[in-house]
């Protein structure tokens, strides 16, 4: 008992440390995906729309270098085929080398190799978007909470994906007095967790990206997209390990109730 009140108030300690951090910090937007709760799977073709989101949109500042493109086929994603993913890396330039005299070289994409970075290396990151090199979005969505301290928060289960959405849809003309503070060539976004200025422009317009299905392009629905397409490449065997679970629950149940019977056979004639 002693060691589980320990334990409690350090999470009290830590959690309340964490909410003043990002006191300032707006809340997530409470939206919902398909793939939340223990029975939610990712929506195959809201995936495909927030590829081409990414590819159209994001691939141009953003990297991605922790999914190689040959995972867009892999079971639980966005379940393009094999040819369609080869198609697909082709489109991006990749650089490799040496060559027999030494020489780095520019060459398609091929369906081993990760998503390439758009900047040869950070310092030129940093320089084309004033001063401040765009994250990688491998694992965005694991990286930024969504939820700032309060338990209903936690309970509607607001996190990265929601942070990722609010983000790219909480840009706001500021106030004067908020003007006046603004940094040169920063933007204001209340939703970003480092302070509410952020280099990176509104980065999606309404029509922007034209998809394949003919579904819905604003902002707010590209928006969604991008940010399940980003869940995934955070967590690809999520649909996996929910099925794993429910084994083991199953199995476990199984077991438990077995060994219950065991039991009262072998205690039944004990006095």
């Amino acid at each position: 008992m002693k060691k589980f009140t320990m334990l409690l108030i350090a999470g009290l300690v830590s959690f309340t440390g964490a909410s003043f951090a990002a006191e300032n910090a707006t809340p997530a937007k409470p939206i919902s995906f398909s793939f939340e709760g223990p029975f939610g799977t990712f929506d195959k073709a809201q995936l495909q729309r927030g590829y081409k989101v990414y590819k159209e949109v994001c691939s141009n500042c953003h990297s991605m270098r922790l999914v190689a493109f040959r995972n867009l086929a892999d079971h639980g994603g966005p379940g393009f085929t094999e040819e369609q993913v080869k198609a697909l890396a082709a489109t991006f330039t990749v650089k490799d080398g040496p060559d027999a005299e030494g020489n780095m070289f520019d060459r398609p994409g091929l369906a081993s190799d990760r998503f390439p970075s758009p900047f040869p290396n950070e310092q030129a990151a940093a320089a084309a978007n004033g001063g401040a090199a765009p994250p990688d979005l491998s694992l965005i969505t694991k990286a930024r909470e969504g939820w700032h301290g309060t338990f209903n928060q936690l309970w509607s289960n607001i996190g990265g994906p929601q942070y990722v959405y609010s983000l790219l849809t909480g840009y706001e003309e500021p106030s004067e007095e908020i003007k006046k503070e603004t940094p040169e060539g920063k933007h204001y976004n209340p939703y970003f967790v480092s302070g509410h200025f952020i280099s990176m422009p509104p980065p999606l317009a309404d029509g922007q990206v034209t998809f394949d299905d003919g579904a819905p392009n604003k902002v707010d629905d590209m928006a969604r997209d991008v940010s399940a397409f980003l869940a995934w490449t955070a967590e690809p065997k999520m649909e996996e390990r929910k099925q794993l679970g429910f084994m083991v629950l199953i199995f476990l149940s199984v077991f438990a109730g077995l060994m219950y019977f065991v039991k009262k056979k072998i205690w039944r004639d004990a006095h």
